[in-house]
């Protein structure tokens, strides 16, 4: 993708730029890129994509997915207006989901790690990955990451240097500060003084994935590659509402040319701080105040394209990272099962795909969908050419988005947990495979009845899928398909 990261590097210079330069540098990227395809017609111009990112939403803490101590207006519209994904997956925890959709693998293959990142860590996202963001690029985009980014926080991992023209927020998850400045305690707690003997080079760096607890330094927000703030309490309370408006003005900027925006919102993680107007509004606490936040940020993107007539040839996707923390005000019924599990309540997650007149109002599908299908998908809607020279997972789902199929291209998916594959399903069945517990999903959504003993042939056939796994990702540490971490040398704290 060489051309790719030459686009980059010429947006890179010129995106702060006057106009002017902007459209010399729309001369430059044309002579580069290939001639606009539509996945309908060639003449159509490229579709707009974006894509809404929310941390740990539980799959029932939306109206459209079930959820009862909350409204979600503006979600229900969504739902209505588009397509609901019934089946799609993120991963346990926040990275792994993240480095999925932004490489079109699974996890393991692009960001082999056990959990997380942290602060100063000395691993990431290789910058040798091909993302999203770069596919997206090579095709004359103009890419944003506007939110939580949380696939390493050193300069050489950050967005700009993964194909995105233009980053704003926070790198890592909103709970990874200082407890003084309410990092550890949701909005209202008491907040303790500074230790004076804060240890920032705690045991946990050696292992190259960072700064744990107590050790963390404070929490930076970042324009581009610079802190532009240190984020406190206040800070907490702004983040849903400023992320929408660097959206807003980013499509408003970009309205004449294809673009790609990415927001992954901090929200709805611990800790809770929705903004002043809407706490106490809901019936689910501060977590379901801050969803009620969120459905109005979605509104407001939604209201944008619809006013700038930018909603007919815009895709815009709905989704979590994973499955909700249960014992922070979370809900994923009917699925069993938390955040940090691969039980569906841990890595199934809501959904929904809109696009008038291009997907289909008031559906939805049980098609088995993944965060590494999106890059494939978006790359076929946007007429791009995919990697050649390495191994992807992701497959492009649009007919099923599309409604021209109900099943979908993806029959098999593996639940890896880490560096772990702790599960596998094939249809509808879905096999643990130490807890020897097999589950008809289609039936047993919530996976309670285990017919293991009932199904030796079916158990039989999705141990061989897992076994075939070792010649690649391997079921358990690093298998002959992982590819290598990003490193850097002696990593240091954003904000001493």
């Amino acid at each position: 993708m060489i051309l790719a990261r030459l686009i980059t590097a010429l947006r890179r210079l010129v995106f702060s730029s006057s106009c002017l330069a902007q459209g010399t540098l729309g001369l430059l990227v044309c002579a580069f890129c290939p001639p606009a395809i539509s996945s309908s017609n060639a003449a159509d111009p490229k579709p707009n994509f974006v894509f809404i990112n929310i941390d740990d939403l539980g799959y029932g803490d939306i109206v459209p997915f079930g959820a009862t101590k909350v409204t979600t207006p503006n979600l229900d519209r969504m739902a209505k207006e588009g397509r609901k994904l019934t089946s799609h997956y993120g991963a346990p925890v926040c990275s792994p989901s993240r480095a999925a959709l932004m490489t079109g693998c699974y996890p393991k293959r692009a960001l082999p790690i056990a959990h997380v990142l942290f602060p100063a860590s000395a691993v990431g996202l290789s910058p040798d990955e091909v993302t999203i963001a770069e596919v997206l690029k090579s095709a004359g985009y103009a890419t944003a990451c506007i939110g939580k980014w949380h696939l390493g926080d050193q300069p050489a991992f950050l967005p700009t240097r993964q194909g995105f023209d233009y980053y704003y927020g926070l790198p890592y998850s909103n709970d990874m500060g200082t407890a003084e400045d309410g990092s550890k305690s949701s909005l209202g707690k008491p907040l303790p003084k500074r230790p004076a003997n804060r240890n920032q080079t705690a045991p946990e760096i050696k292992d190259g994935s960072g700064l744990r607890g107590q050790s963390q330094p404070p929490l930076p927000w970042l324009e581009n590659e610079k802190v532009i703030a240190r984020v406190t309490a206040v800070e907490q309370a702004q983040l849903t509402k400023r992320y929408t408006d660097k959206a807003i003005e980013f499509m408003q900027s970009h309205a004449e040319e294809p673009f790609f925006v990415y927001l992954p919102h901090s929200a709805v993680h611990f800790p809770h701080y929705p903004s002043a107007e809407f706490v106490g509004k809901s019936q689910g606490g501060l977590f379901g105040d801050w969803v009620q936040e969120v459905d109005r940020e979605v509104g407001r993107i939604l209201d944008y394209l619809r006013q700038s007539g930018l909603d007919k040839r815009t895709l815009v996707i709905f989704t979590s990272d994973n499955g909700g923390p249960t014992g922070q005000g979370a809900n994923n019924k009917p699925l069993r099962g938390a955040k940090g599990q691969t039980y569906e309540g841990g890595i199934r997650v809501p959904t929904i795909a809109w696009w008038p007149g291009k997907v289909p109002a008031g559906t939805q599908t049980k098609a088995i969908t993944t965060m590494m299908d999106i890059l494939p998908t978006l790359t076929n809607l946007a007429g791009a050419a995919l990697p050649e020279d390495r191994k992807l997972d992701g497959m492009n789902v649009w007919p099923a988005l599309q409604g021209a199929t109900e099943t979908g291209p993806r029959d098999v998916f593996h639940y890896f947990r880490g560096l772990e594959l702790e599960a596998i399903r094939q249809g509808d069945w879905k096999l643990h495979l130490a807890k020897k517990e097999l589950y008809q999903l289609n039936d047993d959504i919530s996976e309670s009845k285990n017919v293991y003993d009932q199904h030796p042939a079916i158990v039989e056939r999705l141990v061989k899928l897992a076994e075939a796994m070792d010649a690649d990702l391997s079921r358990q540490g690093i298998g002959p398909g992982c590819r290598k971490l990003g490193r850097v040398e002696k990593p240091v704290a954003l904000i001493p």
